[in-house]
């Protein structure tokens, strides 16, 4: 146990070592700017990722004092917009009720960022965003998919091809807790 335990921390720090802090702080003042220009953050995540995005909408909206939304949060609305339409088209309309304009940020939190045929819902939201001007963020790993060069992107380095998921969500936290941590001692 303690070798793997060794193992895993150490892919933790060979991530800290690799990953682009440049785009860190491309992702905080794109934020900063949304909240200046009275924007609001909706997150998109599939999986352990719309658990990460509905704590993350916590921490900025009490936090930062930004108006902050998780589509996976309404459950109801959810599976409703799956029965009636699609997997595909459920986040991206639960956006167009809520009037998402291009003073909003939308923030995917995903491990591969979408691909044709997996995380279609989230291509969905990132196409529609694109239309209307609203900035796109994201935090992903593997090659970053359709949303990484459709964004301000964090890339999670992938160190271990058995532990891209752990590792990328994990990190997921860690950098919205910086972000957070950071804008809040500079108000």
């Amino acid at each position: 146990m303690i070798e793997y335990i060794e193992k895993y921390f150490d892919e933790i720090k060979d991530i800290i070592e690799a990953i682009d802090k440049q785009s860190i702080a491309e992702f905080t003042d794109s934020i900063s700017r949304i909240k200046n220009n009275y924007g609001r953050l909706f997150f998109l995540g599939v999986g352990g990722s719309a658990a990460n995005a509905s704590h993350a909408v916590n921490d900025f909206r009490k936090l930062l004092n930004i108006e902050s939304y998780a589509v996976t949060d309404n459950v109801s609305e959810l599976t409703a917009r799956i029965n009636d339409d699609s997997w595909d088209t459920s986040y991206v309309n639960s956006l167009k009720v809520s009037r998402l304009s291009k003073n909003d940020g939308i923030v995917v939190l995903s491990v591969g960022g979408g691909n044709w045929g997996t995380s279609m819902n989230l291509i969905e939201c990132v196409k529609y965003a694109n239309s209307i001007g609203c900035e796109v963020l994201c935090i992903v790993s593997r090659d970053g998919g359709y949303t990484g060069p459709r964004s301000t992107c964090i890339h999670i380095p992938v160190i271990n091809e058995d532990m891209i998921t752990p590792h990328a969500e994990e990190w997921q936290g860690i950098l919205w807790h910086l972000i957070v941590s950071y804008l809040k001692d500079q108000i």
